[in-house]
């Protein structure tokens, strides 16, 4: 299953330092690009076939569609809190600006959706705490169907403290029910480094659901990705002393009972009551609702 863990530079192709598409990864409709540019560079590019979600990793940036262009306040890196955002339809052609230099995700999924463009501030991405103790971690739900329009794409941050466990339990999306979705998933992975600098690391599991086979548990570094094309997956695990992040890009085919896009889960069934442990513990005390806070 070596294909599924993509070491950071592994999927690198033309200008991106990271670039995943449906016909890479051997599926349908997932799809995330990472791009590094430097202050006052651009990035022109066509959202074919896909609606495309802009994403500030670390610095701001300007995305201009047809005759709008939408200005990104960005952040300094992904865990100083959430940033806003920029939706792309499908059919959009696009030039990314770096303000002050920076990396950016592209955050795609194939869609025939007419919607405009659209800008959503910080201001309004939902941020949630799940879990408590040592599960707990903070969900930034810039692209989730509650936030956000769109016509397939689901996207999320996730921040997991050193030491903390996160996508526990853990759980599938990889069947149309009415209780859970048919969803691939890209996991991508930043991972704080040490006091001096000393590389981070944690680790994935993604295992076998009825019908799916598939066995993977890898340590994972800074800018690793993991390929969900089904199965069990989680949990996400970071080694103490270094904060762990991941962007989650979901898409899959359309719903055969219609209906809305949807992300529905399903919880191993031999982990599921962890979650009966958290209402006697307290939160994380290094997460907060809106940001990261410092240890």
């Amino acid at each position: 299953m070596t294909e599924l863990y993509l070491p950071a530079g592994a999927a690198a192709a033309g200008p991106y330092d990271l670039e995943i598409t449906p016909a890479s990864a051997g599926w349908g409709y997932s799809s995330l690009r990472v791009i590094t540019l430097a202050a006052g560079a651009d990035h022109g590019f066509s959202c074919a076939g896909e609606e495309i979600i802009v994403v500030p990793l670390s610095g701001g940036a300007s995305v201009t569609a047809g005759d709008e262009t939408f200005a990104l306040v960005g952040r300094a890196d992904v865990f100083a809190g959430p940033t806003d955002i920029v939706y792309l339809p499908a059919g959009s052609t696009a030039t990314l600006t770096s303000t002050d230099g920076g990396r950016y995700a592209l955050c795609g999924a194939v869609s025939d959706a007419a919607l405009p463009a659209h800008y959503g501030p910080v201001a309004e991405v939902p941020v949630e705490l799940r879990g408590a103790g040592q599960s707990s971690r903070q969900v930034r739900n810039f692209g989730t169907p509650q936030a956000l329009a769109a016509g397939a794409i689901i996207a999320c941050e996730v921040i997991t403290p050193g030491g903390n466990w996160s996508s526990y339990p853990a759980h599938k999306h990889d069947e149309a029910t009415e209780t859970e979705s048919e969803l691939e998933e890209i996991y991508y992975f930043e991972i704080a480094a040490g006091p001096e600098g000393q590389p981070g690391l944690g680790f994935m599991r993604t295992s076998s659901s009825p019908g799916h086979e598939i066995d993977i548990c890898e340590e994972v570094h800074d800018r690793d990705a993991v390929l969900v094309p089904y199965g069990w997956h989680g949990p996400c695990v970071a080694a103490p002393g270094h904060d762990m992040y991941y962007l989650n890009v979901m898409a899959g085919p359309p719903n055969p009972n219609g209906g809305e896009r949807a992300w529905k889960i399903s919880d191993h069934p031999d982990q599921t009551w962890i979650r009966g442990t958290w209402d006697d513990l307290p939160v994380d005390p290094r997460l907060t609702a809106t940001s990261r806070k410092d240890s």
